[in-house]
């Protein structure tokens, strides 16, 4: 790893020392977990979070060939754009940009939807919406909401995992606020010493609904057992395969279109074995970002970790805060992204 990388791990640690920093002691503490309503699924009893099937257009197969391309940016290096098997109708990539809001309600520092009242986080969120549809006029921007459901922590809790589930009542909260502007959801996992095999079905009510989609974070997997945020943690392939096999049931058995995976990245052994990430027609794989920094710093980490290990579409975060901490940077704009070689499909500002 270049001398660069190796500073921009270590600026990243700080980064990862102050997501941790709200207590386990809220409402609810480490005993705050999505569960179920007694007998919401018996007897054929639906809930207000069932999933409705969509009726679904056929997929214009040359109009996603024209957009991969588009979406490649003039790149001649043959990694992009990557080939593989059509997505299912319905899908939103690449023929949409995804633009969204990053964060947590118990937290002020781990994004914008701890930070501002929901009014304020919409009225924000629409205007970068527009900013983006402006500085890209061929490509259609949808909003996203995109919230922790499962934070890692400082403290081990309970039973050891240093990880917190969000109530239910906080991921309602942000479904409907998404809803209120149109927006998609995305629900984010920090798993800790847990595991996405424990972690991930404990969403499936949500997961299985069209609008709702997912992302992982490498950064607090602790695979080697160490208190998260004490060093970087990893994902492997077959991680990230497990997850996308899980979401691809739920998109076969709900009739759903296709769900986006957004997988968190900044440092190259935060995913290992890039090439045995299988790729399905039921998800969409973006890999993120997810670093923060000066701009040349930013373009750097996308071009060393995102760009070189192509593995199917591309996202690109935004800090408006912790972009601003070295000197002369400053934060980007949207112009200044879509320069990238591919340019980022997905964008995310915390």
């Amino acid at each position: 790893m270049k001398k660069s990388a190796l500073i921009w791990t270590g600026a990243l640690s700080v980064l990862s020392l102050s997501t941790l920093s709200f207590s386990m002691c809220k409402p609810g503490g480490a005993k705050a977990e999505t569960v179920q309503t007694a007998g919401e699924e018996k007897a054929g009893v639906k809930s207000d979070t069932d999933a409705v099937k969509p009726s679904l257009p056929p997929l214009d197969t040359a109009l996603f060939h024209a957009m991969l391309n588009r979406n490649a940016n003039g790149d001649s290096s043959g990694k992009w754009p990557v080939k593989g098997a059509y997505p299912l109708p319905g899908a939103i990539l690449p023929f949409k940009r995804v633009v969204s809001y990053y964060g947590n309600f118990y937290s002020k520092k781990m994004g914008v939807l701890g930070e501002y009242p929901e009014d304020v986080v919409i009225e924000k969120l629409g205007n970068e919406v527009k900013k983006w549809k402006a500085a890209d006029t061929a490509v259609d921007v949808i909003p996203a909401i995109h919230y922790i459901a499962l934070t890692a922590q400082g403290s081990p809790g309970d039973d050891g995992k240093y990880r917190l589930r969000m109530p239910a009542a906080h991921i309602e909260r942000a479904i409907n606020m998404a809803n209120k502007m149109n927006a998609i959801v995305f629900l984010d996992i920090q798993v800790a010493l847990s595991t996405l095999e424990e972690e991930v079905p404990k969403l499936e009510k949500w997961l299985k609904l069209p609008n709702v989609h997912f992302g992982i974070d490498p950064e607090f997997s602790m695979k080697t057992g160490k208190k998260p945020g004490s060093v970087i943690g990893t994902f492997d392939a077959a991680d990230i395969n497990w997850t996308s096999n899980y979401l691809a049931k739920l998109v076969k058995t709900y009739n759903l279109p296709p769900k986006i995976l957004v997988v968190h990245r900044f440092t190259q052994a935060m995913v290992t074995n890039y090439k045995n990430i299988k790729l399905q027609p039921e998800v969409q794989v973006v890999m993120d970002m997810d670093g923060w920094g000066h701009q040349a710093r930013k373009f750097n980490t996308y071009k060393q970790f995102v760009y070189k290990e192509p593995v199917q579409f591309t996202g690109f975060k935004i800090f408006y805060k912790n972009d601003l901490r070295e000197a002369n940077s400053h934060v980007l704009q949207p112009a200044e992204v879509l320069k990238l070689k591919p340019q980022p499909i997905y964008i995310q500002y915390q």
